[in-house]
């Protein structure tokens, strides 16, 4: 996976995660690429800066404490029609960077990763993963506090 900064017509910067460059480029010649924020088709790779770590220093992801919980998961939520509306889509899409920039992702793990957290056996951390609605419910029996978040795909999905 190959992560670009996209900027559109109108300046608005977003992320892209793409299979490599000719990827990227393949979609934005056909007109596939749009702006989360405002719908735009007109869409090229922003200037970005590079990640390099010193020398002699290994790069660490970033973590961050789960916000304190501020009220019950609300049902899931099915949108009809054939297209999401573009703010709804990029709010979700914003959503996802933060999640994946500020946590770690543990997979199938979670629901067991969850106890360990709140039993105080591992550091205490935002994670996201996969649960089953069981594991889920499991876990709120147990007064551990988790969100069902939707997950859209990324831009090369």
């Amino acid at each position: 996976m190959i992560h670009y900064e996209l900027q559109c017509s109108a300046e608005h910067r977003f992320d892209g995660w793409f299979k490599d460059s000719a990827s990227f480029s393949k979609q934005a010649a056909r007109g596939l690429l749009e702006c989360p924020i405002c719908g735009d088709q007109k869409v090229v790779q922003a200037l970005m800066t590079p990640s390099v770590p010193k020398k002699g220093r290994a790069m660490v992801p970033v973590t961050m404490e789960p916000a304190p919980p501020e009220a019950p998961a609300p049902a899931p939520v099915t949108m009809a029609g054939p297209k999401m509306p573009a703010q709804v889509r990029a709010m979700l899409m914003r959503l996802r960077q933060e999640v994946e920039r500020n946590c770690d992702y543990v997979g199938e793990e979670f629901a067991d990763e969850a106890r360990r957290i709140h039993n105080g056996e591992s550091d205490r951390r935002g994670i996201y993963g996969e649960a089953t609605a069981d594991d889920a419910e499991a876990l709120a029996e147990e007064g551990i506090e988790v969100q069902q978040i939707p997950w859209l795909p990324r831009a090369d999905g």
